[in-house]
C-alpha cells in the first residue's frame, strides 16, 4: 500500500531498536477501556468514489446545527462568525506558516500570536497569556501541573461545577505525576464545601464560572481562602463570550485562568478543532506551559516580534519542559483574534448582552411549562432545567420534531442526574426558535 511503505521486517527492526517485543507493548499506557478489541466494522477496501458516496449517505442522516433551532452548549457554542474571519485566515500568508522558529521570516505569525495573547490577557484580567493550548480541558490539566510546580504541593481540589470532561482530562494527567485530586460530586453550587476543603496541603483549587450547570460563581471568597493557605486559584471557563458580561477572573483574585476559546471565531466543526486559552499572574510566567511571543525592536529600531519564552520539550528544555502536550493551535488563534478585533470592546459586550437577554427569555418560557423547572439562581447564556422525564428521552423526542433542544447532563457526566437538561441560547437564536422549542417541549412533557 502506498500509504504504508514499511514491510514486516522493517517494523520488526524498529521494535528491536526500541526494545519492545510487539506493537501492542507501545500502547500499554492507554487504558484498556479506550482500546479497540478488534477491527472496526468497515470494509477493508473501497474505491475513493464508493467511500465518498457512502459517507454522503451517512452525513445526510445527521441534523446540522444550522438547519434547525439549536440550543446545545455544554462546552461548545454556536455563535455567528463573520465571513471576514474565514476570508482572512485563509490568506496564503497564514495558511503556509506553521510555526515561528525563524522570527526574521515569521513576523506576521508572531504578531498575530502577540495580539492573541494581548486579547486573552485583557479578557481574563490577567498579566500575561501564552500562545495557546490544544483546548480548554488540556489547558485545565496543565494548570494543575503548573500549580504543583509553583507551590511544591501535590493536592488539587476540583470544584463540583467543573465540566466532567475537564475533570477527566485533569485526572488523566495528574495520575502520571503523583498529583492527588479531590473531586466534589457534581452539583449546582457548593462554594462553601470547596472553601472548607482548602488546607495547607492544597496546591490549587479549580473552579469553573459560569460552571457546567451555567451558574455564575463568586471566585473572590475562594481565592481569599486559597491564598491564606498559600494555594493557587485556577479559574476555568468554557464560554469566552461570558467574559464580556461578568467580572473577569483576574479581578476576582484568580492566579491562573484557563478556558476554551472556540466560542469566538472557531465554529463547531463537528467537534473540533478547539483552542485553549491560558493566562496567569506575571510572577508565575516562568512556570507557564507553552510559549510566549514578545515585542522588541530590531537593529534598526523597528518594532519586531520574537518567541520570548519557549520552554517546550522540542526546544531547549527536553524532559524539564513545562509542558509536553501543548501546541500553538495557530489557525484557531488567528480566527479568535480576527473575530475579537472585529467585535472590539463594545461589540463583545453587546454580543454578551444579546446572549444573556435571549437566555432570560428562554428561561421564562421554560419556567411556564409544566414538568420543567429552571434551577439556576444565576446564569449567562446557559442554564439547567429539571424535567419530569429523563433528559435524554426528551432530547430525542425534540430531535424528532427537528429541534436540537440541549444536552442531557447525563451524557457528559457518565449517567448522573438523568433528569437535568443543559439549555444554551446564544445570539443566533431567534424568538421564533425559542417559542418553537417551548411549544415542542410542552408537547413532549405532557
Amino acid at each position: 500500500m502506498r500509504y504504508l511503505p514499511l514491510n514486516a521486517n522493517d517494523r520488526a527492526a524498529m521494535l528491536d531498536v526500541i526494545g519492545v517485543n510487539n506493537i501492542d507493548a507501545l500502547f500499554e499506557d492507554v487504558p484498556k477501556a479506550a482500546r479497540l478489541k478488534g477491527l472496526i466494522d468497515l470494509p477493508m477496501h473501497q474505491s475513493e468514489a464508493a467511500v465518498e458516496r457512502h459517507m454522503t449517505r451517512l452525513s445526510s442522516k445527521s441534523v446540522s446545527a444550522s438547519s434547525v433551532p439549536f440550543f446545545c452548549g455544554a462546552g461548545a457554542y454556536k455563535h455567528h462568525i463573520p465571513a471576514t474571519v474565514d476570508h482572512l485566515i485563509q490568506r496564503s500568508e497564514f495558511l503556509t506558516a506553521y510555526t515561528p522558529y525563524q522570527p526574521e521570516i515569521s513576523q506576521g505569525t508572531l504578531q498575530a500570536l502577540f495580539e492573541f495573547q494581548s486579547q486573552v490577557a485583557l479578557l481574563t484580567g490577567m498579566d500575561v497569556a501564552n500562545a495557546s493550548m490544544y483546548d480548554g480541558s488540556t489547558a485545565c490539566a496543565e494548570a494543575v501541573v503548573m500549580a504543583k510546580r509553583v507551590t511544591r504541593k501535590s493536592k488539587a481540589i476540583l470544584a463540583p461545577g467543573l465540566h466532567p470532561h475537564y475533570a477527566a482530562a485533569t485526572q488523566t494527567l495528574a495520575s502520571t505525576l503523583d498529583i492527588q485530586i479531590n473531586e466534589v460530586t457534581p452539583e449546582m453550587s457548593a462554594d462553601a464545601s470547596v472553601i472548607d476543603m482548602i488546607t495547607d496541603e492544597t496546591a490549587c483549587v479549580v473552579v469553573q464560572s459560569p460552571n457546567v450547570f451555567g451558574e455564575i460563581v463568586d471566585l473572590a471568597p475562594i481565592a481569599e481562602k486559597a491564598h491564606a493557605h498559600k494555594a493557587l486559584l485556577i479559574a476555568v471557563f468554557t464560554e469566552p463570550v461570558a467574559l464580556g458580561a461578568i467580572k473577569s477572573p483576574g479581578e476576582q483574585g484568580a492566579d491562573i485562568v484557563v478556558g476554551e476559546g472556540q466560542g469566538l471565531g472557531v465554529g463547531l466543526n463537528f467537534g473540533g478543532p478547539h483552542v485553549g486559552l491560558f493566562a496567569c499572574r506575571q510572577k508565575l510566567v516562568r512556570q507557564m506551559p507553552g510559549r510566549v511571543c514578545g515585542e522588541t525592536v530590531d537593529a534598526n529600531g523597528e518594532r519586531g516580534y520574537v518567541l520570548t519564552l519557549s520552554t517546550r520539550e522540542q526546544h531547549i528544555r527536553r524532559e524539564k519542559a513545562t509542558s509536553n502536550i501543548c501546541t500553538n493551535s495557530g489557525l484557531c488563534c488567528l480566527a479568535f483574534t480576527v473575530h475579537m478585533s472585529l467585535l472590539g470592546d463594545a461589540g463583545l459586550k453587546r454580543m454578551a448582552t444579546l446572549n444573556h437577554e435571549n437566555a432570560c427569555h428562554m428561561a421564562d418560557i421554560i419556567d411556564g411549562i409544566e414538568g420543567a423547572e429552571v434551577v439556576n439562581d444565576t446564569f449567562f447564556n446557559e442554564f439547567t432545567v429539571k424535567l419530569n422525564k429523563p433528559a435524554a428521552e426528551v432530547v430525542q423526542a425534540l430531535a424528532d420534531k427537528d429541534i436540537l433542544g440541549g444536552v442531557p447532563f447525563s451524557r457528559i457526566s457518565g449517567g448522573a442526574h438523568e433528569d437535568l437538561l443543559l439549555v444554551c441560547t446564544t445570539e443566533i437564536v431567534s424568538d421564533e426558535d425559542m417559542h418553537a422549542f417551548g411549544q415542542a417541549l410542552e408537547e413532549v412533557l405532557s
